[in-house]
């Protein structure tokens, strides 16, 4: 990427767009949210997503011509080379499309397209927790739980640009089904809504919680956010919740960590705001189950880079494609 270039980020994932202009030293100089409303399928949240771009640019008076790029981080099993969003449980009816090309024939620009997680473990390692590390293992627990491999400083993506899938690795056997269609997935056992899912179940069998209160006794509108806030505060019942997750969570972790031997785990997203309440549990399993001399090594730590994470990774991503390309 020219210096002054800018790369136009998106950051599409199952509840919202986040739009943003990065500058060629990384820096946000422009962003906007927009609702992903992922139910109404992926014709519309398309149609949503070319229309956050033109506002982008609109409001903040950046032409076309001032980006050397767009770069897209989507949820979901991505084919990078290709440009398709293959298929993502977090957004329904996505089933091959070739998000890439759409953007790129309807701004003339040049696009890019990889995993959200994988977007998210480049910055990290790049600008935040992770720098300087050679291997790193980037976990994003949200309203999913997905995935991003740093192999010898460089983002590795699998032979189709699926790598990372840690989310749907098989935890418990016998476990619900997934969003992916697999049953007892991390995801559907630690996610964001696997704490609220197992919330609700427990209050509506009858069990006494604050959580009720909190969401004036409509119990199907508890999130893991409320579900925190009452083990914070004590709450036997979100307490359980909370730990339950973390000990799904750990077990991933401990797979991780045997497969991968990282230097360093960075662990982001919603849910992780939980704090140690959740992240101890995890380092606790880690520490007592993985390889001796893996868990020794390997540090486990809160991401750096917030809610921007996923568009700065994305800008990355697209300068180093740009530069990868005019080397050769």
């Amino acid at each position: 990427m020219l210096k002054g270039s800018l790369v136009l980020a998106i950051d599409l994932g199952g509840t919202k767009i986040n739009a943003a202009i990065i500058s060629s030293n990384a820096e946000v100089v422009a962003k906007q949210y927009h609702p992903t409303l992922a139910s109404e399928g992926p014709q519309a949240v398309t149609h949503r997503l070319l229309s956050a771009i033109e506002h982008l640019l609109n409001r903040s008076g950046i032409g076309l011509s001032r980006l050397s790029s767009i770069s897209i981080a989507a949820a979901g099993a991505i084919d990078s080379d290709r440009g398709l969003v293959t298929v993502s449980p977090n957004l329904p009816g996505w089933n091959d499309v070739p998000l890439r090309d759409i953007v790129r024939e309807r701004f003339g620009v040049s696009t890019f397209l990889l995993n959200d997680a994988s977007a998210a473990a480049l910055g990290e390692h790049r600008l935040g927790a992770g720098q300087g590390a050679a291997n790193l293992i980037y976990i994003t627990v949200s309203t999913g739980i997905g995935g991003g491999v740093i192999a010898d400083g460089k983002l590795y993506l699998g032979t189709g640009g699926s790598a990372g899938e840690i989310g749907h690795m098989t935890i418990a056997v016998n476990g619900p089904q997934c969003y992916c269609g697999d049953f007892g997935c991390l995801e559907v056992m630690a996610s964001g809504v696997a704490i609220a899912r197992e919330a609700i179940r427990r209050v509506k069998d009858g069990e006494s919680s604050t959580l009720s209160d909190m969401v004036a006794a409509k119990i199907e509108n508890i999130t893991a956010k409320e579900v925190g806030l009452a083990a914070q505060n004590g709450d036997r019942l979100a307490s359980e919740v909370v730990l339950r997750a973390a000990t799904y969570l750990g077990v991933g972790m401990v797979n991780v960590v045997n497969i991968f031997n990282p230097e360093v785990i960075v662990i982001g997203g919603s849910v992780v705001k939980m704090g140690s309440r959740l992240l101890a549990p995890v380092k606790k399993l880690v520490a007592q189950r993985a390889f001796k001399l893996a868990a020794q090594v390997v540090r486990i730590v809160p991401a750096q880079l917030g809610d921007d994470v996923g568009v700065v990774g994305a800008a990355i991503f697209a300068r180093e494609q740009v530069l990868g390309a005019r080397r050769r």
